[in-house]
């Protein structure tokens, strides 16, 4: 049995159930394989005191110090995180609440043979200096925005540059942040591209008129999924849907920018066709996409984006920014369109020629159960193993990466047709 430490403050918990939901996802559909124990890590920014009127940072005082999810002890220790101004020493911090944690873990007769590190800044620097202290061998796993925007600062970029190299494997979810991983230096003999897959049993085609009616759906609506964030471009999707007036709008996600957007929605005479739906529970989201009659994801820049497979799998097409890794995904008219630029024009003309020839709905959930969890699992699975196997002083070999990159040969790439 290898015993394995996953860290990352890409988690959820209790009070954030949505936060870092694909890095769960991961490890449970891998440990369900067999094989691997797992103790999660997952950091929280301290914060003293609940109340609502504090937003998210009234969440990170609610979350658990410990809780079990899906069977797995997940920890939360306290970090100290400094907005603004606390970046760069962010790694460190991360590093010492992760040694102190480790060491209490131990006292209570737990230890480890690998690190499992989700992002790479601060995340992964932290575990690249925690498989120091610990003598562990560390893999670590790139996200989207650790390698998309964090690198352009020269101070991460470096510290990201020393954990790659201090990494027994650099994992990306996509071709593109493989890419990147490469030109900051990581070795393609020990780099690997494991994606993100859906769960097929709770993303599932459903009752589509129940779920419009349960909604009061009923004109063509578009929904868009993610925080209430400038980067995911809810804003796009207001001025685009204000372009076409037989369209309606949901947006599902809480953040700080739903203020500014409800006064997007009112200046342009939209009101009565966008309605924000707030955070909606990861499990609750079928029932939306169901309801839905395409999923729109206007983001500026994204590694692996999951709702697009979710809502592929409930049988909904999509329409999404051509960045970073979306092209890996979107391959077929089964699926959708790429929007070739990031205006609420370009959204309307993808939408309109997808109207045009929408897909059945069952030829779109097809194409996503292509992208099982399966291969990905057992792939990861014998990563982490090899890494175990080769320890600290091995981790630097080829051989760990060319076993897991072994279990994907053969698996089928989507069909783009």
């Amino acid at each position: 049995m290898v015993r394995v430490l996953v860290f990352s403050t890409l988690y959820p918990n209790a009070a954030q159930r949505n936060h870092g939901v694909f890095v769960e996802n991961r490890l449970r559909k891998t440990v369900g394989l067999g094989g691997i124990d797992a103790t999660v890590l997952a950091p929280v920014p301290y914060f003293p005191i609940a109340h609502p009127i504090f937003g998210r940072y009234a969440a990170f005082a609610r979350a658990p110090k410990h809780e079990i999810r899906s069977g797995l002890e997940v920890w939360h220790p306290r970090y100290l995180a400094i907005p603004r101004v606390g970046a760069g020493l962010a790694p460190d911090l991360l590093y010492r609440a992760g040694l102190s944690a480790v060491r209490n873990l131990a006292r209570r007769g737990l230890t480890f043979d690998v690190i499992d590190a989700h992002y790479f800044y601060p995340d992964g620097v932290a575990a690249a200096l925690l498989g120091e202290a610990l003598q562990l061998p560390v893999v670590i796993t790139a996200r989207g925005t650790d390698l998309t925007l964090i690198p352009t600062e020269a101070g991460p970029r470096a510290r990201i540059k020393w954990a790659i190299q201090h990494a027994s494997a650099s994992v990306a979810v996509c071709n593109d942040l493989g890419r990147r991983l490469v030109a900051l230096g990581a070795s393609e003999k020990r780099t690997i591209v494991l994606r993100n897959g859906v769960d097929l049993e709770l993303f599932t085609q459903a009752d589509r008129q129940a779920a419009r009616t349960a909604l009061d759906i009923n004109t063509f609506t578009v929904l868009s999924v993610g925080s209430l964030i400038p980067r995911k471009g809810h804003h796009l999707a207001i001025e685009a849907i204000a372009l076409r007036a037989d369209c309606a709008l949901l947006i599902a996600g809480g953040g700080p920018q739903r203020a500014e957007l409800e006064a997007l929605a009112h200046r342009l005479g939209v009101d009565e066709r966008v309605r924000f739906l707030g955070d909606v529970p990861h499990r609750d989201l079928p029932r939306l996409y169901a309801a839905a009659d395409v999923l729109l994801l206007a983001s500026e820049r994204e590694g692996w984006a999951n709702v697009l497979l979710e809502a592929m799998a409930c049988g909904t097409p999509v329409i999404a920014t051509d960045v970073n890794g979306t092209s890996e995904v979107v391959r077929s008219s089964a699926a959708g369109r790429l929007i070739p630029r990031r205006t609420p024009e370009a959204i309307i003309d993808t939408l309109d020629d997808l109207r045009r020839d929408l897909p059945h709905r069952q030829d779109t959930r097809s194409y996503a159960e292509q992208f099982s969890w399966e291969p990905i699992a057992r792939a990861n699975r014998t990563l982490l193993t090899a890494a175990a196997r080769a320890g600290y002083a091995g981790r630097f070999d080829d051989k760990i990466v060319g076993e897991a990159r072994a279990q994907l040969t053969g698996a089928a790439e989507p069909d783009s047709r």
